[in-house]
């Protein structure tokens, strides 16, 4: 500022009752400071609220701009300005008074008109008259400095910042329309009550309760649940909508108004009511010390960056942050009188939203930005948070810690979860998570898409029967899921059981989170950024529905939609590739599905169980074959695969087909004398044959050894009676014989019913368990459901590939054909 700028400056506190002075800024601090106080500016937060709305406050009210350069002057003099920065506002204001007024006189009229409108009797008073007498002699005999010269000086005295010009203070520009930042760095001085209003208002009493917030509002914050009601409420209907409200507006008071919105179009954008606000969090918590200036610097800038991501201009912003206030008071905003300083920011030239939101960051500070927040959230847990955070929202408001203290209810709620729907028990001990990891599933999914994406389909009849129209209908989307590797599907559950084995803290934390690590690992291997997970994610979303819970559909998309979601700011580096539990080899996935609809699908190689489950398996297979250890499970499975159930019918009826004259004498005889069980089961056996019944006569049954033997030898592996070596070999076997019995599934799947049906016992259900295989079986060969087993998925044992290879890395060992 020149020294006629100054002069003309101090010459017009003479209207503040101010005795004449050569110089503003001169008086005492001490004095200074008391007077600011005096006037209600009890901090350098409201000075900046004031010093931004006097500036910009239009001619009719030039007791604002008067008023504004005392404050400068004011502020300048006690230290809460730099000189410079006093002298800017001052050159500011003056600026102002030169281009609203004409001359001189024109600007003191003003002046006394404004403080008359405004009420202040004082203005009439006799020293406003004299001081104005005083300053208008002054022009005329001009003396001092007079209008021309001012006016003069201030072609010659460049624009100075108003506002803090450092590139780590540009982000806090964000704040003006909340809080206007006017000096960097922060101290208590710019807001001395910061702590106390985070408690009132946030109920945020430390740190960690700050950093939790403001990691909330970053990836989360309000803006989500009203984004996908928004995307709810464009699918439905009006009775619908109307439905809605009713049924949500006790907990929502954002109905009325989200429902508004969409009926009248209104653009459905509201972030910038959460990263206004994440920038005003950051600022408070610098001014109260629960952050270090460098911290707040790094929030600040990730808001201004995500600001960045989705809005064009201020004006955007606004309507953004007006939209949000509306939803959260459940009160329609947007005609209402403007925010406080709206108009000013928006229009003034001394705004500190002169500066081009695209141009708040320099690419330093938003490169520390983004090693901040990697830090913050670059852990394995942060990668289960984000997975189990599309499940349960909730999650997100655990960001700030690795570990929390939990709620007993909240332990005793996930290991009720583990228990009852999993099974998995604290005795188990973390090493049973491995099993929850479900690789082949993933390989299954992927060849299926493959498949569809070149028309090739899992067949729609068989000898069973057919599926269900529906469960046909909802193998189509298979062909849209064809480039997504399958893996997310599986993961997610993988992850949500994982944190709530974490909640119930029943296991081992660190043995835990090393199987976070894995799936971080797995991940990153076969999605390289956010946004394939995500695509992957919602694809197979589609294709997999769950009637019994909601589509996660939506929720999925706003992840992948909003730049501040958790997924987009996680550590994608994959590291050495490792998986959360062992991906049998194709071959031997394959030799597993030959138990088929015997048992549930095994996707994944079985693992010694905790000695619950052990006691459990070893009953049913006491109960189903006698067996009472180890040796006899191996001898029998020997004996399955040598001989089995098929030798007896080559030796005990087979014969009866080449004389039917013998067989039904056979049959009378047993029929006129007294049967005991077994006579019972002989002659129920000898009926099937005399029919054919179900092919017996005509099919080849070695596919009901086959079954039993792999349901025994997975049995075995879970009961540690089978090395995993052991295992392997019965596979082997298995994989070998049915290749040398069979030409592929379906013929396999007719030997094991015909199986099945001629060795039952005699029994009432016998019609509703035959009913039960030929359903499972028709599900298995058709993949309808889906996830019902892997037949519909693999090449038989011995067969030629038949299937095509996906166009990604996920798929099992032994495959080949995968294209790298």
């Amino acid at each position: 500022m020149v020294d006629a700028l100054r002069a003309w400056w101090a010459q017009q506190l003479v209207l503040c009752d101010w005795a004449f002075t050569p110089h503003p800024l001169a008086i005492d601090a001490g004095a200074a400071e008391q007077q600011l106080l005096q006037q209600g500016i009890t901090h350098r937060g409201e000075l900046a609220e004031q010093l931004l709305e006097a500036a910009g406050a239009p001619s009719e009210q030039a007791d604002q701009l008067l008023g504004a350069l005392e404050w400068a002057a004011l502020a300048g003099a006690a230290g809460w300005l730099e000189k410079h920065q006093a002298e800017a506002w001052a050159q500011c204001v003056i600026a102002r008074i030169a281009h609203e007024f004409s001359d001189f006189r024109a600007w003191l009229s003003a002046c006394r008109q404004a403080l008359s409108a405004s009420g202040w009797q004082s203005g009439a008073d006799d020293w406003f008259v004299d001081a104005c007498q005083a300053l208008a002699t002054l022009e005329a005999e001009e003396e001092g400095v007079t209008w021309e010269q001012m006016r003069i000086a201030l072609g010659d005295s460049p624009n100075a910042p108003l506002w803090p010009e450092q590139p780590e203070a540009q982000s806090y520009r964000l704040c003006a329309l909340l809080r206007p930042v006017i000096s960097y760095p922060a101290s208590a001085a710019d807001w001395p009550d910061a702590g106390s209003w985070l408690a009132k208002v946030w109920q945020i009493h430390d740190r960690d309760a700050l950093l939790t917030a403001m990691l909330w509002l970053s990836a989360q914050g309000e803006r989500q649940r009203w984004d996908i009601d928004a995307r709810q409420l464009i699918e439905m209907d009006r009775a619908q909508r109307d439905e809605w409200q009713r049924s949500v507006l006790p907990e929502a008071p954002h109905a009325v108004v989200l429902a508004t919105f969409v009926t009248q179009g209104e653009p459905l954008e509201w972030a910038a009511w959460d990263w206004l606000r994440l920038a005003e969090l950051a600022w408070a918590g610098a001014c109260c010390g629960y952050l270090s200036q460098q911290e707040a610097d790094h929030f600040a800038a990730h808001a201004a960056e995500l600001v960045s991501r989705r809005y064009h201009d201020w004006q955007a912003v606004v309507a953004g942050y007006v939209r949000g206030l509306s939803l959260f008071d459940g009160m329609d905003r947007r005609a209402a009188t403007p925010l406080k300083h709206q108009r000013v920011l928006l229009h003034s030239t001394h705004s500190p939203w002169r500066v081009a939101i695209a141009e708040l960051l320099d690419d330093s500070t938003r490169d520390a930005s983004h090693a901040a927040l990697l830090e913050w959230r670059g852990s394995a847990y942060h990668w289960l948070l984000a997975l189990v955070g599309v499940r349960e929202p909730e999650a997100m408001l655990r960001q700030g810690k690795t570990f929390v203290a939990l709620p007993e209810a909240r332990r005793m709620e996930a290991a009720h979860f583990l228990q009852e729907t999993l099974g998995f028990h604290a005795d188990e001990g973390a090493a049973a998570m491995g099993r929850y990891w479900l690789p082949a599933q993933a390989h299954h999914l992927n060849q299926l898409a493959a498949d569809a994406a070149y028309n090739v389909w899992p067949p729609q009849q068989t000898p069973f029967g057919q599926p269900a129209p529906e469960l046909l209908q909802e193998r189509q989307p298979l062909k849209n899921a064809s480039r997504h590797a399958a893996t997310i599907h599986m993961a997610e559950k993988f992850a949500f059981y994982l944190h709530m084995a974490l909640d119930s803290q029943l296991f081992e934390y660190d043995a835990l989170m090393n199987y976070a690590s894995a799936l971080q690992s797995s991940l990153c291997r076969f999605y390289p950024h956010a946004k394939s997970l995500l695509k992957a994610w919602l694809a197979w979303e589609r294709c997999l529905p769950e009637p019994e819970h909601e589509s996660l559909a939506h929720e999925i998309a706003w992840h992948l939609e909003d730049p501040g979601s958790l997924f987009h700011w996680l550590d994608w580096r994959p590291g050495e590739w490792r998986e959360p539990g062992p991906r049998p080899s194709l071959t031997h996935f394959t030799a597993m599905a030959l138990a088929g609809p015997l048992n549930s699908a095994a996707w994944s190689q079985p693992q010694p169980e905790s000695p619950r489950e052990k006691s459990e398996i070893a009953e049913w297979v006491e109960s189903h074959y006698q067996l009472h250890q180890a040796d006899e499970l191996k001898d029998f499975v020997n004996y399955m695969l040598d001989a089995g159930d098929r030798q007896e019918y080559q030796i005990n009826y087979a014969p009866y087909t080449l004389n039917q004259q013998r067989l039904e004498e056979e049959i009378a005889i047993i029929e006129t004398g007294e049967c005991g069980v077994e006579e019972r089961q002989h002659l129920a056996r000898l009926e099937r044959v005399r029919h054919n019944e179900d092919g017996c006569n005509t099919l080849d049954m070695a596919a009901w050894d086959i079954a039993q033997a792999v349901d025994l030898a997975i049995a075995g592996r879970q009961l540690e009676w089978l090395t995993q070596a052991q295992f392997a070999q019965v596979l082997d076997r298995v994989y070998a014989l049915a290749a040398k019995h069979y030409s592929g599934w379906q013929a396999y799947a007719e030997g094991m019913y015909a199986g099945f049906s001629f060795f039952m016992g005699e029994t009432p259900e016998r019609e509703s368990f035959l009913a039960g295989l030929r359903q499972a079986l028709v599900a298995w060969l058709c993949a309808a459901p889906l996830l019902a087993g892997p037949w519909a998925s693999l090449d038989f044992p011995g067969n030629k590939p038949r299937h095509f290879a996906p166009l990604h890395i996920d798929t099992l060992p032994g495959d080949r054909r995968t294209l790298h």
